[in-house]
């Protein structure tokens, strides 16, 4: 280690895309480097070709009725009469309808100018914006925190202090003014060697150090203020700020709601009635509900548990289908939590691991109230999950499992949304993930025989096709043969692997249009795609080693959120616009800035698409993009910000008046050869790495973008 450390760290070694190898290893356990988890048969999308499928039909979803807000990319209006804390006054919110009314669909013209690609160690924004960082790793959240002293870090001090490698960020408005508001952050995973000084290997860690590391994963809850006119927001500094909060890995308690709440799969020693979890892993992306709630994506889990090698027989197959090694004790790259916590060793406590890998609900308006873990909605690598009312009143959360090979899904509740700000309605919709119907996404395509891996257009001019959502389950009622419901919700992916799912590059973030209710995914990439007996391209991931990614759009039919069918297109195949395989909805290619390995998107007022980057395979720092999505700009795709050297540009949340732009800056100077004496990147104190939550606004106080 103390070898590897005098590299200059601006020299550490890429994997995938520009990844580096450290990201690799402490994002996702390497999971790259290890097999394929999904080894099903079922048919890639290139041998399915429907003769019902019409090369050019694309059913437009019509406008969305009963538009709500709270979705990704908008400040969430959802009314909220939760009882306020003890010692607050409750916050008085505004109406949903109120927000609804500001989701348009504009012309799509976006005024700023296109920052270019970079490789600085800063934060960079176009012309006529600021930033300012609004809170980082390590800053108070809970009041009376100690500061941050790396030399000194415990599980206590880190529970009350701002978490490592912050991702999903979430606003809620405390007020109608829009002065005050909730932040709500993701913490996903740490990097030991870039928070602990001296650090050799997981193994010389004290108990305490990675009682820290628990800590420094979960959520965080943050009051913030407005600073002046402007659209600048810092934390509120004084008083009580009752509604602060950290949600760690490490001691908070979760109920279990769904039908596979006490099943067998998730009971254990500690918890023999399989109802209450113990902490939150690796929480990647997320969102807003209509009735002002957090969902937050469990993934990559299953880094954080050893003796997958000692488990029962008949286990095994499952949890290596989630990534967890079975031969070996401890697998390569484990955290080695087993020595402050015995309930991360399956050895003892085999089904500690499908407690995790659940969407998360978090109400931040009860700082005294548990967290949910919500079984309906199946367990995979979540990315996330993001709510739209459908125009019959029932919910619908799209969800990306974000794995190579794995599934793209959607849920819709057996109730119906209720509007408005009554202690009624609120209690009625936070059980609205409680039960609902499961479904898993099967594409078709028109061009199959065209489609030979380059990306090259087929002759119909777009990549584009039919689906349908397969039925998994249905409250108690299971719809795959051989499985219960438990067995659906608990092992999705294997209940996906038997009705013949598509197999996708890495779908994430899906977020639903409030403008149009048409539905984007972020494909980030798959450089297995066609590679050695891996499934080779078809007309939904149409090209082969797939580095750069692209964009899924879909159109559910009759413009229903809760129909069992829909329209696909690619509207953004992404990379170098040079680049012959690359396709921006048919727009002048010389006009658009490249784009590399789409991660997380958003919306702002008028309906454009903003877009996150994780890995830019180009070579240059991640970013934060935007892309008209309607109208005679569509695809018409712009550079907007870059985040420093070695980080990923997570989040964005753009607020409801256009006035600011979240973005969390993740793992930055994450670079091989780096660590905390020897950082790779000094932002954003010129001292050592931190990972922090940056807000952008415009000088003039005008919107952001357009």
């Amino acid at each position: 280690m103390s070898d590897r450390r005098r590299l200059l760290p601006l020299l550490g070694a890429n994997r995938h895309g520009s990844r580096d190898s450290m990201t690799c290893l402490y994002r996702c356990g390497n999971a790259c480097d290890h097999p394929v988890p999904n080894t099903s048969d079922n048919p890639y999308l290139g041998d399915i070709v429907s003769a019902e499928v019409s090369r050019r039909g694309v059913v437009r979803a019509g406008a969305v009725g009963a538009l709500v807000l709270g979705v990704g990319g908008a400040l969430a209006g959802a009314g909220v009469a939760s009882a306020a804390p003890a010692g607050a006054a409750a916050p008085t919110l505004p109406e949903v309808e109120d927000f609804a009314a500001r989701q348009r669909t504009g012309n799509g013209a976006l005024t700023f100018r296109a920052i270019p690609p970079n490789k600085l160690d800063t934060f960079v924004v176009p012309n006529g914006y600021d930033h300012a960082v609004v809170i980082r790793w390590g800053d108070e959240v809970v009041p009376g925190a100690p500061d941050l002293d790396v030399h000194n870090q415990t599980g206590a001090r880190q529970s009350k202090q701002f978490g490592y490698n912050n991702d999903f960020v979430g606003v809620l408005p405390l007020d109608r003014r829009g002065k005050r508001a909730l932040l709500v952050v993701n913490h996903e995973y740490t990097n030991e060697d870039l928070m602990f000084p001296g650090f050799t290997s997981q193994d010389a860690l004290t108990v305490e150090q990675v009682r820290a590391a628990m800590a420094a994963h979960g959520l965080s809850v943050v009051e913030i203020e407005r600073v002046g006119d402007t659209g600048e927001w810092r934390p509120v500094a004084r008083g009580a700020r009752p509604y602060n909060r950290r949600i760690t890995a490490l001691a908070t308690k979760f109920d279990v709601t769904g039908p596979a709440a006490g099943s067998a799969w998730l009971k254990t020693a500690a918890d023999p009635k399989g109802r209450t979890v113990v902490g939150t892993l690796n929480n990647c992306a997320g969102g807003i509900t209509p009735w002002g709630t957090v969902l937050s994506g469990e993934e990559n889990f299953n880094q954080y548990f050893v003796g997958g090698d000692a488990v029962p027989a008949d286990a095994k197959p499952k949890l290596a289908r989630y990534g967890i090694d079975t031969a070996k004790r401890y697998p390569s790259g484990s955290r080695k939590w087993e020595r402050a916590d015995e309930r991360f060793d399956l050895a003892k406590h085999p089904n500690e691991a499908n407690r995790h890998g659940w969407i998360v609900e978090v109400d931040p308006f009860d700082p005294d109230g548990r967290p949910r873990k919500h079984t309906a909605l199946g367990r995979f690598k979540h990315e996330g999950a993001n709510v739209i009312v459908a125009k019959n009143g029932h919910v619908v959360a799209y969800m990306g499992d974000d794995e190579r090979f794995d599934y793209l899904y959607k849920f819709v509740s057996d109730k119906k949304y209720l509007k408005g700000n009554s202690w009624h309605a609120r209690r009625h919709n936070l059980t609205l993930l409680e039960s609902g119907t499961l479904y898993v996404a099967k594409l078709d395509e028109t061009s199959a025989g065209e489609i030979d891996g380059s990306g090259k257009l087929p002759s119909d001019g777009a990549f584009n096709g039919r689906g349908r959502w397969i039925k998994l389950v249905s409250g108690n009622r299971s719809y795959v043969d051989g499985m219960t419901a438990a067995d659906v919700l608990t092992f999705t992916r294997l209940a996906g692997d038997k009705v013949g799912a598509t197999k996708m590059d890495r779908p994430e973030d899906v977020e639903p249009s409030l403008a149009t209710g048409k539905v984007y995914v972020a494909l980030t990439n798959n450089t297995n795609r066609g590679v050695g007996s891996n499934p080779k391209a078809d007309e939904a991931n149409p090209r082969n080693a797939n580095k750069h990614g692209h964009i899924l759009e879909l159109v559910e039919d009759r413009g229903d959120n809760t129909a069992e069918a829909f329209a696909w297109s690619l509207p953004i195949v992404c990379g170098d616009p040079t680049d012959p395989s690359t396709y921006f909805a048919g727009y002048d290619k010389a006009k658009v800035s490249p784009i590399s390995c789409p991660d997380n998107v958003a919306f702002d007022s008028t309906g454009n698409l903003w877009i996150s980057t994780d890995g830019n395979a180009l070579g240059s720092n991640d970013g934060l993009f935007a892309a008209p999505i309607e109208g005679p700009e569509r695809g018409h795709l712009k550079q907007f910000l870059t985040v420093p050297l070695g980080a990923e540009a997570c989040g964005p949340f753009i607020t409801t008046d256009d006035r600011s732009v979240f973005v969390a800056v993740q793992h930055p100077g994450e670079i091989s050869g780096a660590s905390l004496e020897n950082p790779a990147s000094n932002w954003p104190d010129g001292d050592f790495a931190k990972p922090g939550v940056v807000v952008t606004w415009r000088l003039d106080g005008g919107h952001i973008g357009a």
